[in-house]
């Protein structure tokens, strides 16, 4: 994890950087500041530093992986990731949904919106239950 914190808090340091760059920049050019390049640049700079501040908080609390460590080897991270679902179809759901809902905060349907977040409900709840029931529910024994 430590690499990972360190490139997003790379990322995050250049954006914030941008977002000065650009400030000044700007209001150099036009004599008034172009609010929504900085605040884009400012909010993409702290959505970094909260995923880098994340991977720095993990980091501290678990052992080295082979690829923190210097003297890892690649053979040392071999074995199994995790689990994927293979033909899941909840995934794409949960995009139509959080899409729908995306579609009615840019048009501001507030009907869309509200519509489009109980979808993302039942479909992120579909995609956290689906091993739990219906035909993928392990035979009990």
């Amino acid at each position: 994890m430590k690499t990972e914190y360190k490139i997003f808090a790379g990322v995050a340091v250049f954006l914030f950087g941008a977002a000065t760059v650009y400030g000044i920049w700007t209001h150099g050019q036009t004599g008034q500041l172009e609010w929504i390049g900085v605040v884009a640049l400012i909010l993409s700079g702290l959505l970094c530093s909260m995923c880098g501040g994340f991977f720095w908080f993990v980091a501290r609390r678990i052992d080295l992986r082979p690829e923190d460590r210097e003297d890892g080897e690649i053979a040392e991270g071999a074995g199994e990731v995790g689990f994927f679902s293979p033909g899941s179809y909840w995934p794409f759901g949960l995009a139509l949904a959080a899409a729908i809902a995306g579609l009615g905060l840019v048009f501001w349907m507030w009907w869309l919106v509200a519509l489009g977040m109980i979808l993302v409900v039942f479909a992120a709840c579909g995609l956290l239950f689906e091993y739990y029931s219906g035909t993928r529910h392990p035979a009990e024994h």
